[in-house]
């Protein structure tokens, strides 16, 4: 049993309480019980449970980002001021067909250890073409809560080498799934990846719908409407758009992960209200591929789930989910005025409202008995913040003045991942100096 005692528990609850003076008792990977922490502490005492003085600190569900490339993690800075198609078609396919399992742990675990030292505590991460059972293990052994699937491709006219047939697509991501979706004791599950329109057939998406029905629990996650000259090449292949053609081939739903939504026209904004499928919104990749700012706030008074992500480190070039809470904000206001996207709003996409967009929100993305232990400790101690604390102005500290540097500790299913700015598995020097050698046996591969 541990007991964790803040100075503040932000619980994203129903009410959105904000708790003053309160401890959190945890029993094995779940959240037993919720009360003042002068009677729990005294119990904590008497029966000799773990107890973490957290004072000075803020407790808060861990961040849920919804749209993560681990496998290209590696090739950060090495694809930067191109648009969607030239940075797929020069830059991150050639990396990615040139990944081998060594080169693919490091980058996968790379991105691991910055997700988690970021407060981040589940993803939903697309693969690429090939090793994602590697991804996969690096998942289990850190500790982090994830979804995974290998990127699923039968068309590939931007690199052909990175591709494969219908029948093999289907039948390597049936066996991954059968392998690894609820591994750890459920905290690792499977999502199925068509990667685009561009390159899957028709045949591909519709069979990869039912592979979601045949194994409850996993996800359709995909991309869509990201990049304009994306868009006229789906309309001259499908005469309509992206949302559009997944509606006429029946595989939009609430299983319907999507990544960026920006150009979506009225109909499609209707189809994905009407169907419940999920926007993954990714702020900082919009913003420097050019592809576009997404209309959210639009998107959210229609009720469409939304949600956030950092994309891959090639096109961010961060994986902090603190930039991308301050970008969803910040690049709507010229648009629609000062108060849109409150800090509030923008701290609940990026925790409950991952959790729903997963279909975890029973689970995790909020601070309340019975849930998961998926726990961040917040230090806003730093320079950089506001030296007035209080409740009311605890979420402008947090989505406007944070960053990494002030996740002090995070504890996934119950276990301490991270402790007072250390991690406790993970030989961060040891990850770096791989991640560098692998590196530069990969660039020797690309062709």
């Amino acid at each position: 049993m541990k007991v964790i005692s803040p100075s503040f528990i932000i619980t994203m609850n129903r009410n959105y309480e904000i708790l003053e003076g309160y401890s959190v008792l945890i029993s094995g990977n779940r959240i037993q019980k919720i009360d003042r922490t002068e009677k729990l502490i005294p119990i904590a005492k008497e029966n000799r449970w773990d107890i973490f003085d957290a004072t000075g600190t803020i407790l808060i569900p861990g961040f849920v980002q919804t749209h993560i490339h681990l496998c290209q993690t590696l090739f950060r800075g090495l694809a930067d001021d191109l648009e969607l198609l030239d940075w797929l078609q020069l830059k991150i396919m050639p990396f990615e067909y040139a990944h081998n399992k060594e080169s693919m742990k490091y980058s996968a675990l790379l991105g691991i250890s910055e997700l988690i030292r970021c407060g981040t505590t589940t993803i939903l991460d697309m693969g690429s073409l090939n090793h994602s059972e590697v991804i996969f293990e690096q998942l289990i052994n850190s500790g982090l809560r994830a979804f995974h699937g290998k990127a699923m491709m039968d068309i590939n006219t931007l690199y052909p080498e990175l591709s494969e047939t219908t029948s093999s697509a289907l039948k390597n991501s049936e066996e991954l799934a059968k392998e690894f979706h609820n591994s750890a004791s459920g905290r690792v599950k499977y999502a199925f990846a068509p990667r685009f329109i561009l390159s899957c057939s028709n045949e591909l998406l519709k069979s990869t719908n039912e592979l979601v029905n045949d194994f409850p629990g996993t996800l359709f996650h995909t991309h869509a409407s990201e990049n304009r000259t994306e868009l006229e090449n789906v309309r001259k292949i499908c005469g309509k758009d992206n949302i559009e053609c997944f509606e006429e081939l029946n595989i939009l739903n609430d299983k319907s992960c999507i990544a960026h939504c920006i150009w979506l026209n009225e109909n499609e904004i209707q189809l994905m209200k009407k169907r419940d499928a999920r926007v993954l919104h990714c702020p900082s990749s919009n913003l420097k591929l050019a592809s576009g700012i997404a209309n959210i706030p639009r998107y959210l008074k229609e009720g469409i789930s939304v949600s956030l992500g950092a994309d891959g480190a090639p096109c961010n070039n961060f994986l902090d989910i603190f930039v991308e809470m301050r970008l969803a904000s910040l690049i709507q206001k010229p648009f629609h005025g000062p108060t849109i996207m409150s800090a509030k709003e923008v701290f609940e996409l990026a925790t409950i409202g991952g959790a729903r967009a997963l279909h975890l929100e029973h689970e995790v993305g909020s601070i309340e008995e019975g849930k998961k232990a998926d726990l961040v400790l917040i230090e806003l101690n730093q320079l950089h913040n506001s030296v007035n604390i209080d409740k009311e102005n605890l979420y402008s500290n947090i989505v406007y003045t944070c960053d990494h540097t002030n996740v002090k500790s995070v504890m996934i299913d119950g276990n301490w991942i991270y402790q007072n700015y250390q991690f406790m598995s993970i030989d961060v020097e040891e990850v770096i100096k791989k991640s560098q050698e692998e590196l530069s046996k990969l660039l020797l591969r690309v062709k």
